[in-house]
C-alpha cells in the first residue's frame, strides 16, 4: 500500500522537511532531479512537491496522505486534517503590526474605518471579529509591509520570526494572532485505510527528533567505582550496565545524554573512574 507525502518545493520550510524525511530513512532516490512527485529508498512512499500554501488542501482532499507545513497555512485553508507531529522547526508568529509613527499602539486605537493588508484574510477576519471589529481586509499576496505607506491599508498582519524585517520597515507589532510552526500532517480517510504504513513513517521523525541533540556515552568502570559514576550520570532512561570479561571485574555502561552536557559530564566521569569513554552520535531514539 503506498502513499504520497506532501512537501514544500521551496521556500524556508523546503529544505528542512526534506533533511528530516532523510534522516529517518526516506531520502529520495535521486535528489539532485527533484520531480513533482520523486521515489524514496522505500517503494512504497513517494514525495511530491508542492505550495506550502497547497499542502493542507491537498491532504485534506486526499491528494496526498500526509504533508509537511505549517500551522497558519492550516488554519488559513480551514482544512480538516490530523496534525500527528510538531516538526519543532519553522516558529513563526502571525503578528498584527501598525506604522511606528502612528497612533494605533494597541487594540483599542483601532477603529471600524480602518483598512488592514495581509496574505491571511482568514485568519485575520476571525482575529477581528473576535475583538468585535468589522474592518475592511485587503488581501495581498507579498510586500505586506509597504501596505501603509502606499495608502493602501492603516494595519497588516503578517509573519514573523524575530520581528526584524517589520523594524525595519518601520512597523511595531500590536498583537499576536496566531503562534505557528511545522506539523506533519495526515488525511482522516487515509489514517484509516494506511494507518500502519502511516504510523511508521510517524515513529521514524519523531525517532529524529528525539534525537536531536542527544549523544550515546558508552565507557568501562570498574566495578568498585560504578557507585561513583552513577552519581555524576545523567540519563533520559537510566544505564545500561552490562559486564565485561576481564581478571578485573569491570563493567560497560552506556547512556543517553544531552549534548550540552557532555563536556563537563566527560571530566566528570574521568575522575569518577571510568575509562574508554566514547561519545557516539544518535540518528533516531524509538
Amino acid at each position: 500500500m503506498k502513499i504520497k507525502i506532501a512537501v514544500p518545493s521551496k521556500g524556508r520550510i523546503s529544505e528542512p522537511s526534506i533533511n528530516i524525511l532523510e534522516k529517518a530513512g526516506l531520502g529520495l532516490i535521486d535528489k539532485n532531479n527533484r520531480k513533482l512527485i520523486s521515489k524514496t529508498f522505500n517503494e512504497d512512499i513517494e514525495v511530491m512537491f508542492a505550495r506550502a500554501s497547497d499542502i493542507p488542501e491537498f491532504v485534506n482532499d486526499g491528494v496526498a496522505d500526509m504533508g509537511i507545513t505549517g500551522v497558519d497555512l492550516i488554519e488559513e485553508s480551514e482544512s480538516d486534517v490530523s496534525e500527528l507531529l510538531d516538526l519543532r522547526f519553522g516558529q513563526t508568529k502571525l503578528v498584527l503590526a501598525a506604522p511606528e509613527e502612528s497612533n494605533i499602539n494597541s487594540i483599542d486605537d483601532i477603529t471600524q474605518d480602518m483598512k488592514v493588508a495581509t496574505e491571511f484574510p482568514v485568519l485575520t477576519k476571525k482575529y477581528f471579529d473576535k475583538k468585535g471589529l468589522d474592518l475592511k481586509i485587503v488581501k495581498l499576496s507579498g510586500s505586506t509591509e509597504a501596505a501603509p505607506f502606499i495608502g493602501i491599508a492603516d494595519l497588516i498582519t503578517d509573519l514573523t520570526s524575530t520581528g526584524t524585517t517589520l523594524k525595519m520597515n518601520h512597523l511595531e507589532i500590536i498583537d499576536v494572532i496566531l503562534d505557528s510552526t511545522i506539523k506533519l500532517i495526515a488525511n482522516h480517510d487515509s489514517l484509516k485505510t494506511k494507518r500502519g504504513i502511516i504510523e511508521a513513517v510517524s515513529t521514524s521523525i519523531k525517532g529524529v527528533l528525539d534525537a536531536d541533540r542527544k549523544k550515546l556515552i558508552m565507557m568501562n568502570v570498574d566495578e568498585d567505582d560504578l557507585k561513583n559514576v552513577k552519581k555524576v550520570m545523567p540519563s533520559m532512561g537510566g544505564l545500561t550496565i552490562s559486564e565485561v570479561l576481564s581478571e578485573k571485574k569491570t563493567v560497560a555502561v552506556q547512556a543517553v545524554i544531552d549534548e550540552k552536557e557532555v563536556f563537563e559530564l566527560v571530566n566528570d566521569l574521568r575522575n569518577a573512574g571510568a575509562r574508554d569513554i566514547l561519545v557516539v552520535p544518535i540518528e533516531r531514539i524509538i
